[in-house]
C-alpha cells in the first residue's frame, strides 16, 4: 500500500473541498462527548477525540430502517425502500473498523443482506489512529488498536502532519482529487511506529490473557457464580447493546397507515438484554432471567461470534462499560474474573 504525508493545514482545506462536493459524516464535539454527524464545515471535524457516544456502524446498520413499502389498494404492490446514498465517513478508530469487519462477515457472507451491502459499497472510510484512548477502552489488549486493512484512507497524527495510508483504489482517487501529499519516507514510517507504540501504552484497562483464550475460558465458565451475581443487578435496559459496535440484532415490524391501504415493513435495533428478546409465539422464554441474558451476551461476544464468523464479538471499545447504569456490563472485568476462577 502507498503511504504519503500531508500537512494538517492542507488537510483542513481539503476537507472543506470534500464537504462542498460530497456527503460527509465526521466526528464532532457534542459537549462533553463526541458523535458522528453530518459535516458542514471543516472546523467541525475533530480527529483527536477519545470515543463517540454511538459507533459509526449506525450508518451501515441504522437504528431504524425501512425495508419495503406496500399498497393493498387499488392494486396490491410491493417495492423496496432501501436507499444507499454515497457518503464518506471520516474519523473512524481502529476498534470501530474491526467492528465493521465483523459486520461485513455477518451481512455479506453466505447470507447477504442487500441493504447492508448497498450501504457498505456506497461508503468511503477514512480512519484515524486513536492517540487519546479513553479510560474505559481495552482495545490494545484485544488486538484491535491497529486497523484491519479494510479502509480506503488511514491517517496517523504526526504532530504538524498526517501520515496517509492508501487502502483502496477509491482511497487513491480521493487522495488525488483532494489531498496535497508527498511520498512518505522511511523516517516518517519510523515516526508512525513510535507514535503507535506510545499511545498503545496509554490504555488503562487490559485483559489478563490473550484474547484468543477467551473461548477456552468460557468453555469452563457456564456454571460460574459470576452470572448470578451480575444478573441479579441487571435492569434489562439494553444500554450496553445499544452502544455496542458489533451488536447486529434487529426486530422486523410492519406499520400500517390509518387508511389501511398502505404501509411499510421496517427493522429496528433490538437487544438480547431485553426481557422479551428470547420469547417465542407460544409464550416460552428461553432466557427469562437477567442471569441467562447477561451470560448469553458475554458468550456471544467472546465465543459464539468467533465460532460462526471468525471474529471476536468484542473489540474493546469500552462503550458498554461506560453506558451500564449498574456497572455490570464490562466484558474485560468478566473475562478476567472468569480466567482467575479457572486458575
Amino acid at each position: 500500500m502507498d503511504v504519503f504525508i500531508t500537512s494538517k493545514a492542507d488537510f483542513d482545506s481539503s476537507i472543506q473541498r470534500m464537504i462542498q462536493q460530497n456527503e460527509i459524516y465526521g466526528v464532532k464535539r457534542k459537549t462533553p462527548s463526541f458523535a458522528f454527524d453530518r459535516l458542514v464545515a471543516a472546523e467541525e471535524l475533530c480527529l483527536d477525540y477519545d470515543i463517540t457516544v454511538l459507533p459509526p456502524t449506525k450508518y451501515l446498520l441504522p437504528p431504524t430502517e425501512s425495508l419495503i413499502k406496500f399498497k393493498l389498494a387499488p392494486e396490491p404492490s410491493i417495492r423496496s425502500s432501501a436507499e444507499a446514498q454515497p457518503c464518506i465517513l471520516i474519523g473512524i478508530h481502529p476498534d470501530d473498523l474491526h467492528a465493521i469487519k465483523l459486520l461485513d462477515a455477518v451481512f455479506t457472507g453466505s447470507l447477504t443482506d442487500v441493504n447492508y451491502l448497498a450501504r457498505r459499497r456506497a461508503t468511503t472510510i477514512v480512519g484515524v489512529d486513536c492517540v487519546n484512548p479513553w479510560p474505559y477502552s481495552f482495545a490494545a489488549s484485544m488486538g484491535t488498536a491497529i486497523p484491519p486493512r479494510i479502509f480506503d484512507l488511514w491517517l496517523t497524527d504526526l504532530g504538524d502532519e498526517y501520515l496517509v495510508e492508501v487502502g483502496s483504489a477509491r482511497g487513491e482517487d480521493l487522495r488525488k482529487r483532494y489531498l496535497k501529499t508527498r511520498r512518505a519516507r522511511e523516517v516518517d514510517l519510523r515516526q508512525r511506529n513510535k507514535v503507535r507504540q506510545d499511545w498503545l501504552k496509554k490504555y488503562q484497562l487490559s485483559l489478563d490473557m490473550p484474547p484468543q483464550e477467551i473461548p477456552k475460558v468460557l468453555d469452563e465458565a457456564w456454571h460460574s457464580p459470576l452470572w448470578e451475581e451480575l444478573g441479579q443487578k441487571c435492569l434489562a435496559c439494553g444500554s450496553c447493546t445499544m452502544v455496542c459496535p458489533t451488536c447486529i440484532c434487529f426486530d422486523v415490524r410492519d406499520g400500517i397507515e390509518l387508511n389501511l391501504k398502505e404501509g411499510e415493513r421496517y427493522r429496528r435495533w433490538d437487544s438480547c438484554m431485553f426481557d422479551g428478546f428470547a420469547k417465542v409465539a407460544s409464550g416460552e422464554n428461553f432466557r427469562p432471567t437477567g442471569t441467562a441474558r447477561l451470560r448469553h451476551r458475554l458468550y456471544r461476544k467472546g465465543k459464539y461470534m468467533l465460532e460462526r464468523y471468525g471474529e471476536l464479538g468484542c473489540v474493546g471499545c469500552g462503550r458498554c462499560v461506560h453506558a451500564c447504569l449498574v456497572d455490570i456490563a464490562s466484558p474485560v472485568a468478566a473475562y478476567n474474573r472468569l480466567a482467575k476462577e479457572a486458575r
